[in-house]
């Protein structure tokens, strides 16, 4: 086994808690899923917010999906002039016997402009 970074965001239409939960939600499980992951493989999750985005902790939709034994930090992203508004981002350890060549970073709802060349298509 080897310990893999995963990248990932999304993007809100609106700064609403039950938005967020279900955005984040969708993001983690995605990214889960097009690895081909359980949550026993992941080691930490970081997960930030653009500072627009205030009405809950990322880190809750992630505890919604039963993963509770992981350590989960949430952040504000740093308020940088024309930076896409209410994205939440995540970076995802893992452990998984892939090669970071096969490893797939999930960009949804417009965020693939963020890291257009990391996206998975």
């Amino acid at each position: 086994m080897t310990v893999r970074a995963i990248r990932g965001a999304t993007q809100l239409d609106a700064d609403e808690a039950e938005h967020l939960l279900e955005r984040t939600a969708e993001l983690m499980t995605t990214v889960l899923d097009r690895n081909e992951l359980t949550s026993d493989d992941v080691i930490s999750i970081f997960l930030t917010a653009t500072p627009d985005l205030r009405s809950a902790f990322p880190a809750v939709a992630v505890r919604q999906l039963g993963i509770t034994d992981v350590p989960m930090m949430c952040a504000q992203e740093i308020a940088v002039s024309g930076a896409l508004p209410r994205v939440v981002r995540l970076m995802a350890h893992v452990e998984t016997t892939k090669p970071r060549s096969e490893i797939r970073h999930i960009y949804l709802h417009g965020t693939t402009v963020l890291r257009d060349d990391l996206a998975d298509r």
